[in-house]
């Protein structure tokens, strides 16, 4: 929302700006008639804008009638009316505090400043010169500057008490590590808050310098006390911020400070799920800044699962049910931070996402609210019209909660019962009258408890209310009661399962399997409230037998892990596709059930169904990867794993769905291959490049990286399938001899060597999401016995004297997937020389016949001969798709023969890769009709959809006999009219 506005005077507030107006004169000629003469000279806009901020602000009249000098300071200095500079609100109370030299001084400058600080900020957030970001961000930056400094005088004078504290580990100086949770970790703290604090410390160990040590958890505590003393305690000037301790481990009865080892070791054992919420505003605002970060990294894991963790919502959910009984008990409906459509909604709101989707999206791992909810919007978590709303009524909140608080600098969120409040409260946000701001606040709440039950509320509540049964419900005493296999039976058949007794056995095996036997209470909860839901949703598929049989082991395989089942009980609509594309594919509910990360997937139907195109692939791949550490090799492996999955998946049920076609699934899945590689091959760039220093090329400048990755086969040709693995050739144009300019220097022939091992490391290594893929590296220059990476000029005379017709045959497929530009060219170059040469067609015809004999015999259906046989067109004998005659292999054959023959006579047949391109070069070319490139081009699609189909269904690429017969004879007919035999 824009700043509230400045509405005029109202009439009951009056009074309150003559009482402020002649305090302060009061107060100005007892300091000096020099005083009263500088306030005269004010100007009309800062006298009027004098009379609005104390017609609003008791603390304020109260503040400048004590210290006149304070209002009069601020306006000279040219504080009041500006915006302070980064790091300036330090430099201010560095520059007070270089006196100081005892800790009553102390005590007294701090509040001082704090309450001068505090007029001025007010000052600014009622005449609307600063608005709501630059107000919470100055509160912040004044509490993390009063804390900060604080310490840091009080620690060099404790030392000097009770000598340095040495970590017994490390032998360095430990300093104490203080957090800022909350608001203030946030950095959005308001007008009058309390501080949330926990204090920590790296080492154990004791003290040196005196001659009576103390251990370090002593000398910390006594620290942590008097730190606590200076800035909570009130005086005759006030208080500097009250302080809270009890969100640290075991709250009030808790030890005041740790060492991080024993912090580590409570939230891993002990940690409570409020205290996860709590920990992700946590910041380090005090004390030693790198340790911290090093014990906010410990904590990250304990905040942010690395699985999608739906059971957020649930802890949410019942912290939401804690607070609404605690509002009803003291009648805090009016709390504009606790009631319903509160302040804390809308954080609950942004921090589920945060705590169920944070530990794979480091995007969300945010402390700021604002930043949080714009990138709820970017990244597709809410609608921006949610987003928008959300933003509005939280600011339109928070602005009414200054407001609140700016009366009397009282912590409050309770709307006001008496009439002059009421008054001032509605002038500061804007509006006439209170019951017009009323009306504005209760619109605002209402569109915020509507969002929040969208997000947060339990699914079954709206259902509950209106008197209907639990979803599900009619499962329930067939999963919970002592199980009755005849009444199970046929409740099932009933329902509509061919084969109640089936899926009867199927239930009582997930019952009886040790995964649920041993699972925890709460975890047993979870499925006893899931299974009736998963029975509910089966009967209405298609084939509720198969869907259930293919989605029981998934679910025993995620028992332990129950927040998967929150989330599918959470999100029916995910669950409704889940038992769909199990019963359509056996393949997906292998892959769901080895990597339950997939179910992720499933939450958004417009994303499952619609994947992305190759530059917003590689955008969305290199972003998540960005937001990685470099030297976190680990969960740069997991998270290009995860992405390949998750796009596999993508792909994979859009074929089912209809939505993407077969020649798209294959340019996705290899656009998938492309954008990995292309990471992969960054990855073991720098790690190569880290330990050995760059290589050089032979006119000495440095390789960047003179290195390509070939593809051949079904991703030279962008037709990969499913499970397709990735033929691969490795080339670089680097000084073979030369060596690297690093810390350890090598030739160039062994660093171009270490890198191709690093990038096969990268895409084969298992981890807990599998590997990225199977690397063959056969098609390399003299195949398994030949260098791992050739040299250009190498793999060009390798190919014009040693290659055999069958090595140029698999160049046709080849092409370039990722890697330098100029080295690109190059190779393109020499493929178009060594493909584009003159042959003996007979000769060749020869060849590429007697290689497709080969395969035929080692590889195609023996009973029909490879497909050759009469009997090979029955229903009773089998036909393989790839390698029959007349199949896939065939057309592949005649393509790359075709592009061998006559590919000098005609280069554009080089021009790409893939084989329906190719024949479309052939017709252009004249050397093949119309007729004959449709009918190759439609078996070839035909084979191919046939295979992606028994791949899903995880069958190998055979068929009945009977099926393709024009297909087949046209193919053998023209592999014929070629002269092949």
């Amino acid at each position: 929302m824009s700043l509230p506005s400045l509405v005029a005077m109202p009439t009951p507030l009056l009074p309150l700006v003559r009482r402020a107006e002649e305090m302060f004169l009061s107060a100005l000629r007892d300091l000096s008639e020099q005083a009263l003469e500088r306030f005269e000279a004010w100007p009309a806009e800062r006298r009027e804008a004098f009379g609005r901020v104390c017609a609003a602000s008791n603390f304020v009249i109260e503040q400048v009638s004590r210290d006149p000098e304070m209002l009069l300071g601020l306006v000279e200095t040219g504080l009041l009316e500006r915006s302070l500079n980064l790091g300036e609100m330090r430099s201010l109370l560095d520059g007070e505090l270089a006196d100081c030299d005892d800790e009553p001084r102390l005590q007294r400058t701090l509040r001082r400043f704090r309450n001068r600080q505090q007029v001025r900020i007010i000052w600014r957030d009622l005449t609307r010169q600063a608005g709501l970001a630059e107000t919470c961000g100055d509160l912040s930056d004044l509490a993390d500057t009063c804390v900060d400094l604080a310490y840091q005088w009080l620690y060099a004078r404790h030392c000097e008490q009770h000598g340095v504290p040495i970590g017994a580990r490390s032998g360095k100086p430990q300093h104490m590590v203080i957090l800022g949770m909350g608001k203030l970790g946030g950095h959005e703290l308001n007008l009058s808050s309390d501080i949330d604090l926990i204090f920590g410390y790296p080492e154990s160990g004791e003290t040196q310098g005196e001659k009576r040590s103390l251990d370090n958890h002593q000398f910390f505590l006594r620290l942590g006390q008097r730190l606590i003393k200076v800035l909570d305690a009130t005086t005759v000037d006030g208080f500097v911020f009250r302080v809270d301790m009890r969100l640290r481990p075991y709250g009030s009865s808790g030890a005041l400070v740790l060492s991080f080892n024993a912090l580590e070791q409570y939230y891993q054992t002990q940690g409570r799920d409020w205290e996860r919420y709590a920990m992700i505003k946590a910041r380090v605002i005090g004390g030693d800044q790198k340790a911290g970060r090093e014990l906010l990294n410990m904590l990250r894991p304990f905040v942010y699962r690395r699985y999608l963790d739906f059971s957020a919502i649930e802890a949410l959910r019942g912290m939401k049910q804690l607070i609404q009984q605690e509002v009803r008990r003291k009648g805090m409906a009016d709390n504009i931070k606790l009631g319903a459509g509160g302040i804390r909604e809308v954080e609950f709101i942004g921090q589920a996402f945060q705590l169920i989707h944070g530990g794979r999206d480091l995007s969300l791992q945010l402390r700021s609210l604002a930043q949080l909810l714009t990138t709820l919007d970017g990244q597709g978590y809410l609608p921006s019209a949610v987003v928008k709303e959300l933003r509005e009524g939280y600011e339109f909140l928070r602005y009414t909660e200054h407001a609140l608080q700016a009366i009397d600098d009282r912590q409050t969120q309770m709307l006001p019962d008496n009439p002059i409040d009421r008054v001032r409260v509605a002038f500061m946000l804007g509006f006439d009258s209170w019951d017009e701001f009323h009306a504005r606040l209760l619109f605002w709440r209402e569109r915020i408890d509507w969002h929040f039950r969208q997000v947060i509320a339990d699914p079954d509540e709206d259902e509950l209310s209106e008197g209907e049964e639990l979803v599900g419900g009619e499962w329930l005493p067939l999963w919970e009661q002592d199980w009755d296999e005849e009444f199970a039976c046929r409740q099932l058949t009933e329902a509509g399962f061919r084969d109640g007794h089936a899926a009867c056995r199927g239930l009582a095996a997930l019952r009886s399997a040790s995964q649920v036997r041993t699972m925890q209470r709460l975890g047993r909860e979870r499925l006893d409230a899931f299974v009736p839901r998963l029975l509910a949703q089966a009967v209405e598929q298609e084939d509720p037998d198969l869907a259930l049989e293919r989605v029981l082991p998934l679910i025993e395989a995620v028992a332990r892990r129950s927040a998967y089942l929150v989330l599918l009980t959470e999100n029916p609509g995910a669950l409704q596709r889940l038992l769909e594309l199990c019963a359509a594919s056996p393949w997906i509910a292998e892959q769901i059930a080895r990597f339950p990360l997939l179910l992720d997937e499933l939450l958004n139907a417009g994303r499952l169904f619609k994947p992305p195109q190759a530059p917003e692939l590689a955008a969305e791949l290199n972003e998540r990867l960005a937001r990685i550490p470099e030297d976190d090799l680990e969960q740069q492996m997991e998270a290009l794993r995860h992405f390949k999955l998750a796009h596999r998946l993508r792909v994979a049920a859009s074929e089912i769905a209809g939505t993407l076609p077969l020649m798209k699934v294959s340019d996705y899945l290899t656009w998938l291959a492309e954008a990995i590689l292309k990471e992969v091959l960054a990855l073991a760039w720098r790690h190569t490049v880290a330990r050995h220093g760059q290589p050089k090329r032979s006119d000495g400048s440095p390789c960047d990286p003179a290195f390509i990755i070939l593809g051949y086969g079904k991703v030279g040709g962008i037709e990969l399938g499913h499970g397709s693995d990735l033929d691969l050739v490795f080339i670089h144009d680097g000084d073979s001899n030369a060596e690297t300019d690093g810390a350890k220097p090598i030739d160039g022939a062994q660093f171009f060597t270490r890198l191709g091992q690093r990038i096969i490391h990268l895409l084969t290594t298992q981890t807990t999401s599998g590997q990225l893929y199977e690397v063959d590296m056969r098609l390399r220059p003299s195949g398994a016995s030949g260098l791992l990476v050739s040299s250009l000029s190498a793999f060009e005379r390798y190919q014009a004297q040693e290659a055999w017709t069958w090595e140029h045959q698999a160049l046709v497929r080849a092409r370039v997937l990722v890697g330098c530009p100029q080295l690109t060219e190059d190779f393109e170059r020499v493929r178009a020389e060594v493909l584009g040469r003159q042959r003996d067609v007979e000769a060749l015809r020869q060849e590429v016949s007697e290689m497709r004999a080969k395969m035929r015999d080692n590889l195609g259906t023996r009973i029909t001969q490879a497909g050759m046989a009469d009997k090979a067109f029955e229903a009773e004998v089998d036909f393989n798709l790839k390698h029959d005659a007349g199949g896939i292999v065939d057309i592949e054959f005649m393509v790359q023969y075709a592009a061998l023959a006559w590919s000098h006579q005609h280069p554009q047949l080089l021009r790409y890769t893939d084989n329906i391109r190719i024949l479309d070069g052939l017709e252009q070319a004249g050397l093949m009709t119309g007729d004959e490139v449709r009918l190759l081009q439609d078996a070839y699609k035909a084979y191919r959809a046939a295979a992606h189909r028994q791949s899903l269904q995880k069958l190998p690429e055979v068929v009945s006999g009977d099926r393709f017969h024009d297909e087949r004879r046209a193919v053998m007919r023209i592999w014929r009219e070629l002269g092949l035999r």
